[in-house]
């Protein structure tokens, strides 16, 4: 294992002990950052399905990238939560990734941004989530480092477990901060999506097409687009 994986390993375990619930994930995600000397960190569960929860961002470009991927469902963290394997782009710029919409989008939006990995969460069998790592260089983590990486993956698991009946059952948005950002781009995403379909009569899966198509054509994001459906009373789209 090399150093910085058994340091970030170490750093994200000190980080949950004896943390409140609702700093855990804030601290986790700054611990990975730290621990594997990346630029930004985002911590995520249910990555790949209409219910993406964002449990902490470190930065507003660590955000931005979030947001891409979970407007054009494609992407490094949705590949690592849907295969259950880590997910590698080393250079951004000079590399041309399987994911057409999330590169162009990135590349225009994050211009600074060479690197991005993602690494699955496993709660047993099933993964449940992922963390997501930016850097502004390419190559920040080499073949061997990332594969390691899975163990530091393994102690984010560890430091969220005592909470996860919380976020996976409970009706009120999580209490986590940043308040906004949660609110913003998971538990309000979700229940514009709930809206929507029974505004439509489709499905959830469909609600959330339609924000996505309609994030496209207008050039504005999620969020804003779910600000529009949850002030727009029912009945009147």
């Amino acid at each position: 294992m090399t150093a910085e994986v058994t340091k970030a390993a170490r750093l994200v375990a000190r980080a949950a002990a004896g943390s409140p619930g609702a700093e855990v994930p804030r601290r986790v995600c700054a611990a990975v950052r730290e621990g594997l000397g990346v630029d930004g960190a985002t911590l995520s569960l249910l990555t790949d399905t209409p219910a993406r929860q964002l449990l902490a961002a470190s930065d507003d470009a660590a955000l931005q990238l979030e947001e891409i991927q979970f407007t054009v469902a494609e992407g490094p963290c949705v590949s690592a939560a849907r295969t259950g394997e880590p997910v590698a782009v080393n250079d951004l710029r000079h590399e041309l990734t399987p994911w057409p919409l999330f590169g162009a989008m990135t590349r225009e939006k994050l211009p600074e941004v060479r690197s991005v990995y993602a690494l699955p969460l496993f709660f047993g069998d099933y993964v449940l989530g992922s963390v997501d790592l930016l850097a502004t260089r390419p190559g920040a983590l080499d073949e061997e480092a990332l594969e390691q990486a899975a163990d530091v993956a393994d102690a984010v698991t560890a430091a969220l477990m005592p909470t996860r009946e919380m976020l996976l059952t409970g009706n009120d948005a999580p209490v986590w901060e940043p308040e906004r950002v949660v609110r913003a781009h998971w538990f309000d995403t979700w229940r514009a999506v709930g809206a929507l379909a029974a505004r439509r009569r489709v499905t959830p899966e469909d609600a959330l097409a339609l924000m996505r198509a309609e994030a496209f054509r207008t050039g504005r994001s999620l969020p804003d687009i779910t600000t529009d459906i949850l002030r727009d009373p029912p009945g009147t789209s």
